[in-house]
């Protein structure tokens, strides 16, 4: 169960380093966006500071993912990206779903993994 662990967290790692360089140093061009996701797209682009932020922290916690560095810390940051990723696919743009999806369920079984960590958070 160990190397399926750091397997689903190097590919996720991976994957969220890929987006984030993408997003500041362009290697692959991005889709066009059309109706609804592309007026989402430029509301949040309109902001000029969200997205910026959102892919610096998914870049920290990529980095984290890969290393297995401060893993514990970034697993929880990471749920509110990895959810808004999947809800943004869900209603805007559903053919990104299996990716979304599959991303925010590797997010979960890494908090999983480390739940003992957790715990006490939860307890009064």
């Amino acid at each position: 169960m160990r190397i399926v662990i750091i397997i689903v967290r190097v590919l996720m790692g991976l994957l969220l380093l890929f987006a984030s360089l993408n997003y500041f140093f362009h290697f692959v061009a991005e889709p066009q966006q059309t109706g609804a996701m592309k007026v989402f797209s430029d509301g949040i682009t309109a902001t000029v500071y969200l997205m910026p932020l959102v892919k610096v922290v998914e870049l920290l916690c990529g980095l984290s993912l890969v290393s297995g560095k401060f893993l514990k810390l970034f697993a929880i940051v990471l749920i509110p990206i990895t959810l808004n990723i999947l809800l943004i696919n869900v209603y805007l743009m559903p053919s990104g779903i299996p990716i979304a999806g599959t991303l925010f369920l590797g997010n979960l079984v890494i908090v999983y993994s480390n739940w003992s960590s957790y715990k006490n958070l939860f307890t009064a």
